[in-house]
Order: C-alpha cells, then structure tokens, then sequence
C-alpha cells in the first residue's frame, strides 16, 4: 500500500497545482505562455520534463537493452539538437508569440500557418495517446487496477491540472516533475553500483558506440528525424516563448542540453544492466529498490509521462484555437483552448483506451514533421534569402517523400528507407531555394 500511497499523493499534488495556478490567470497570455515570465528555474524544469517523456526514459532504456552502449546516441541526438538551438533561440523568442504554425505565418503568410496549423495537433494527437498507454501500463503493473481503468485515470488527472492552469500548471508541474525523474534515476543508479563481477556486461569503449544494431546512417537518420525535433519543435518553442527574455530562453536550452549528457550514460547503464537480469526495467526496479524508493522510481516514471503529455496537448489545443479564431488574445480564444483540451484529451484517452501500442504510428509522424517544417522553420529564423512561392509545395512534398521513406523502411526496405528520408530534405531544400516559381502563395 505504500507505493499506491505515493503515487496516489503524487496525482493529488498536481492536480492541487492546477487548481491554485488557475487562481493566478487573469489574461489569455497567463494561460498560453504564462505571461512570458518564466525565470530560468521554470524554463529549464519544464523543458527537461518535456524532453524525459516516457518515450526518451523507457525508451533509451529498452534500446539500449537491445544495441548496448550505442543507446547513448538516443538522448545525445536530443542534446545536440539543443545546443543547436541556442544560437537561435534567441530568434525564436523574438519573432514567434504563442505557436510554431504562428511564426512560419509570420515568414511566409497565412496558407504556410494553415497547413502548419492542421498537420501538427493530428501528428501530436498520437504523442499524448502513447504517454497515456505508458502511464496507464505502470499503474497497470501494480495489479491494484487493469490497464482500461488506468488509462483512464491517468488522462482525467492530466487533463485536468492542464485544463485548469494551462502553461502556469505546467511551468509548476514539470518542475516538480523533472526533480522526481533526476531523483528516480539516481535512486536506481544508486542500487546498481557498481556490478556484481558475476554479471558480464559490455564495456564502455568508443567501438562499442556503433554496432550491427546501430551503424554511422542509423546515426544520420537519428539526426534528421529525431535531434532536428529539438530545434524546431513545437513543444519546444512553446518552452521558448514562456522565458522572460531572449537570455533566460538560450540559457534553459543550454543548461538542459548538458543535463541529458549524464541522464544518457545512467539510462543507457541501467538498461544494460537489467538486460544481464533478464528482467523489463520495472520489475527489475520492483526487486531491486526498498518499497518507498520504488513508490519514488514509479513515481518518477508516470513524472515522465505527464509532463510531455500536458504540453503536447495544451500546444496543440493552443495551435486548432489559433486556427480558428485567428487571434488568441481573445477570451473566446480561450475559452476555446479549453474545450479543446478536454476534447483533444478525451479522444488522445480513447486511442489509449483501445491501441495499446502506437510506436509505429509516432514514428511515422514525427518524420513527416520533419521532413515538412525543419527546413522551412529554420530558413525563416536565420532570414535566409527563400522562394516563398514554393514554401506550401516543399513542406508538402518533404513531409510526403519522408513519410514514404519511413514507410519503405518499416517494409523491411532500412536502408533504401533512410535514403528516401534523406531525399525528402533535399527536395524540401531544393524547392524552398529554388528561384523557379512552382506554386502561387500568400
């Protein structure tokens, strides 16, 4: 009962959270981007929350169970895309307001925020429907409640410390949060130093980076469809927009940046070390830990989950209330922002409820993200000289060709795959700095 104790007084907290940061809205801007006060402090919590969802923490860790050391290459792809960013976060911070669709409307027109404004919200419906099935399955996996009933509670707590506080409850929130990650990790790290001698596991040297698992364009495929994700990302820029200054923003991106470096090497280290187990990473943390640092660990893991579920569906409530009203800085704006929370979140609950493995669908959204928006994003932020007529056609058409590519891939096709994702920057690129004119637009 302690370790329901724990998480039971976890969702209590937050939710509290939400209730209090509701007191404090007293305009659109307070929801949306709480105020664009953020201090440091905040900033750098939130993003690190968002960046550690459950995907980067489980995920690493089951990777690195497979590829061994070479897992370290999921969260440095993250840490590059980062210390990519700052140089240019500071434009972010500067010509954006409240949304990435908003900033391309901002370099190329009103038809470039549309397209942006659609494609986004449905590629991070799926995003928050996975954080919901790993929560639901850690809950699950304390065999007090079956996997439907914790889906279910997991997205009505979310939902509603979002729905309440908007981006001041999340600021608060991810915070809290990313202290309970850091915490659950060392705990663990902790019982797993050093190792017995009877366990053979792999040495730590510069080959063992790269192996038949994970070669140099498995690599070069990370970069371009997940590390690109952090310098141009919504969820991100939506971390970006809440800083007080340009400043705070660089300084957060930079200190999150050098965070993930040693989170990499404890995720990769405990993922090879539960793999000399034979146990999945929970029930090894079961038999490992105390009770009460258990409670922690499990903890720490659901703190994974909310925090990049909360921003993945306020961003997206944000961006289809953007697209409809035209204007955020409207009460009915809000109000409509809401009810998109509750809808986005009810349907994103429903997906959760009955697919309980969607991987492969996020996969393939995420690259089409990236094969439509990363080289347009980036040309409008370093005012980049760009054949604006053709901006509509080469967003379409990379995130197309990127999405066939990951498609060919999934076919058993990897490395003609990886090949036409490479395509699709190429043919974006082309077109975006072509002077040819192919396609009218605003």
């Amino acid at each position: 009962m302690l370790v329901e104790g724990i998480i039971i007084a976890y969702f209590v907290f937050i939710v509290g959270i939400g209730v209090y940061s509701a007191f404090k809205i007293k305009k659109p801007e307070d929801y949306y981007v709480a105020g664009k006060k953020a201090g440091l402090l905040p900033v750098s919590g939130s993003l690190l929350a968002t960046i550690l969802g459950g995907s980067a923490v489980l995920g690493t860790i089951e990777l690195s169970q497979k590829t061994g050391w070479a897992a370290l290459w999921f969260l440095f792809s993250a840490a590059i895309g980062l210390f990519t960013l700052v140089p240019i976060s500071k434009y972010v911070k500067r010509y954006g307001n409240f949304t990435l669709p908003e900033l391309l409307g901002t370099f190329y027109g009103k038809k470039a925020e549309t397209i942006a404004s659609l494609i986004i919200p449905m590629a991070w419906l799926g995003i928050v429907a996975a954080q919901i099935i790993a929560a639901a399955k850690i809950l699950s996996g304390l065999n007090s409640i079956d996997y439907p009933q914790a889906a279910v509670i997991s997205g009505i707590v979310f939902i509603v410390y979002t729905l309440l506080g908007g981006q001041m409850s999340i600021l608060k929130t991810d915070t809290l949060q990313s202290v309970l990650i850091l915490a659950g990790i060392i705990a663990l790290l902790v019982f797993t130093l050093p190792a017995p001698e009877s366990m053979q596991l792999e040495a730590l040297t510069p080959s063992a980076l790269f192996n038949e698992s994970f070669d140099l364009l498995d690599l070069v495929i990370l970069l371009l469809t997940y590390s690109v994700t952090f310098v141009v990302g919504p969820d991100i820029y939506s971390r970006v927009f809440c800083a007080r200054n340009e400043k705070t923003a660089a300084r957060s991106v930079l200190i999150v940046a050098f965070i993930l470096i040693p989170v990499s090497f404890a995720l990769t280290w405990l993922g090879i070390y539960s793999k000399g187990s034979g146990e999945a990473i929970v029930s090894f943390a079961q038999h490992l830990l105390p009770t009460w640092a258990y409670g922690l660990f499990l903890a720490a893991l659901l703190s994974a989950v909310m925090s990049s579920a909360d921003t993945t569906l306020l961003t997206s409530s944000i961006i289809l209330s953007e697209l409809i009203t035209g204007n955020l800085n409207q009460k009915r704006s809000l109000l409509l922002t809401r009810i998109l929370i509750v809808g986005l979140g009810i349907v994103s609950l429903l997906i959760a409820v009955f697919v309980t493995s969607i991987i492969q669908a996020l996969l393939l959204a995420l690259t089409f993200f990236s094969g439509a928006f990363v080289v347009p994003t980036l040309a409008g932020l370093l005012r980049l000289r760009v054949n604006k007529n053709n901006v509509i056609l080469s967003m379409i058409l990379g995130g197309v060709i990127a999405l066939a590519g990951k498609i060919i891939f999934l076919s058993g096709y990897q490395l003609t795959g990886n090949i036409v994702i490479i395509l699709s920057y190429l043919v974006n690129s082309i077109l975006l700095f072509s002077r040819v004119r192919l396609k009218t637009s605003d």
